[in-house]
């Protein structure tokens, strides 16, 4: 499995990157990729395409309905149906929280109601209820956030990629990153600085859940303008033993499997 980092801004875009989108890409058995997006906040759909057709999308998984994480698919619907060269006719499976196309629809100000439904085919978050996109089991989990929000766990071949989506600590979180290879943790948070509690997570308490899962590696995403990424990795090693990394677009990482992959059925 492969990560990307499309965008990692926290909130909105920043100068340097877009809101929250990562690529993740696998091949199945037959050698066939597989890409899935999880996550499409706003400015992500440009620079997306240095890293993939947006025609070869397989599927976009929504961790939740704020506009950091889900506006440019009013972009993608456009790209998709108005393309001179000829609508793209497949049905794009996006998953995300209950009222996903209505969220996308009052975005976009459709003018012909039910015409998101020609692109995408929209498919609604079950907490614990694992989705198989190709090679991928994706598996949500509801997290702390003021909205229904969920993190997942993504595998593929054996390898564990864990996202927290927008959450503060929460026991489903520790959960979903059990033993990952990599956390995807956001740090919107400093330590002292925002005391209220049910939001967002500091780095030290990313660092917090990824020591108690037991991760493998943590990776702090999701950092605003106004926040230094180091002050929250520094929070965050103080709490964690392992090694943690601050996203930045264009990044990319391959994780490989560290327990043997499932077996079909």
């Amino acid at each position: 499995m492969r990560l990307t980092v499309v965008g990692c801004s926290g909130s909105f875009p920043s100068p340097g990157s877009p809101a929250s989108c990562y690529l993740v890409e696998a091949d199945d058995e037959a050698g066939r990729p597989w890409r899935v997006a999880l996550d499409f906040g706003n400015g992500s759909m440009g620079p997306l395409q240095s890293y993939t057709a947006l025609a070869d999308l397989d599927a976009v998984v929504l961790s939740h309905l704020h506009p950091d994480h889900c506006l440019d698919l009013t972009g993608l619907y456009v790209a998709f149906r108005y393309d001179p060269a000829g609508p793209v006719t497949r049905r794009l499976p996006v998953w995300g929280p209950a009222g996903t196309m209505a969220r996308l629809e009052g975005a976009y100000g459709e003018h012909e109601s039910g015409s998101l439904a020609l692109t995408y085919d929209v498919r609604t978050l079950v907490e614990g209820d694992p989705l198989t996109i190709g090679p991928f089991t994706i598996t949500p989990r509801r997290v702390q956030h003021p909205i229904e929000a969920y993190g997942l766990r993504v595998e593929a071949g054996g390898a564990v990629l864990a996202y927290s989506g927008d959450t503060d600590t929460c026991p489903a979180l520790t959960e979903l990153a059990r033993d990952a290879d990599v956390l995807l943790a956001e740090a919107s948070f400093v330590e002292g600085r925002e005391l209220t509690r049910g939001i967002h997570l500091t780095g030290r308490r990313a660092g917090q859940t990824a020591a108690a899962a037991g991760a493998r590696l943590l990776m702090l995403t999701h950092i605003p303008i106004w926040t230094d990424p180091e002050v929250v990795a520094a929070e965050a090693r103080q709490v964690y033993p392992g090694p943690v990394e601050v996203a930045r677009p264009g990044l990319q990482l391959s994780l490989r499997a560290t327990r043997p992959a499932a077996s079909p059925g």
